[in-house]
């Protein structure tokens, strides 16, 4: 078998469950008007612990492509430590915990544009899915950050959405731009 076919195997089907869980967190924040600080903060540490440990098997799996991964090693730090702190001040105020959440996911998109326009370079033909998501997930991540509204609804519905455009970013990298070798017939998968 090639050396870390297994790894990047646990990290891509690790990317897509993580993916799926970031967009119904999103969903939940959209539609739960109580599902609000120290509820969300918990559930926003506990997915971006998970995400962030993924993300370092990524980075240290050895992808094929090295497409996917290539910037998980400072993004799956990045949410390590937020996870830290936000479970360090389980009372957080809603905007410091949008803000928060909001840098790791628009570092996470400025690091995805980049990897959609080196899968363009490489001849992947869905780089522009890759590069769509990004830039929306980008643009959704942004108003958090901004924070234009001190409005905890405004607050959890810019969130939410983050978490929703984020999590089908990370989908469309996982299954556009991982591949793994079978052993048996060097088949991808």
């Amino acid at each position: 078998m090639r050396k870390g076919t297994g790894t990047v195997r646990a990290a891509k089907y690790g990317y897509i469950v993580m993916s799926l869980l970031s967009c119904l967190l999103g969903v939940v924040m959209l539609a739960r008007a109580d599902f609000t600080p120290p509820y969300a903060g918990v559930a926003v540490a506990a997915l971006l612990a998970a995400f962030g440990v993924i993300k370092l098997i990524g980075y240290f799996s050895g992808d094929i492509y090295s497409l996917a991964f290539q910037f998980d090693l400072g993004a799956g730090i990045l949410m390590l430590a937020l996870a830290a702190v936000l479970l360090a001040a389980p009372g957080v105020r809603s905007g410091f915990l949008c803000a928060l959440v909001g840098v790791a996911l628009l570092a996470e998109s400025l690091g995805k544009i980049q990897t959609a326009l080196d899968a363009r370079r490489f001849g992947l033909d869905t780089w522009w899915l890759i590069l769509a998501l990004a830039v929306l997930s980008g643009a959704a991540a942004f108003l958090p950050v901004l924070n234009l509204s001190r409005a905890p609804e405004a607050l959890r519905g810019f969130l939410g959405a983050a978490l929703i455009l984020g999590g089908a970013m990370d989908l469309a990298v996982s299954l556009c731009a991982v591949r793994v070798v079978r052993h048996h017939d060097n088949k991808e998968v």
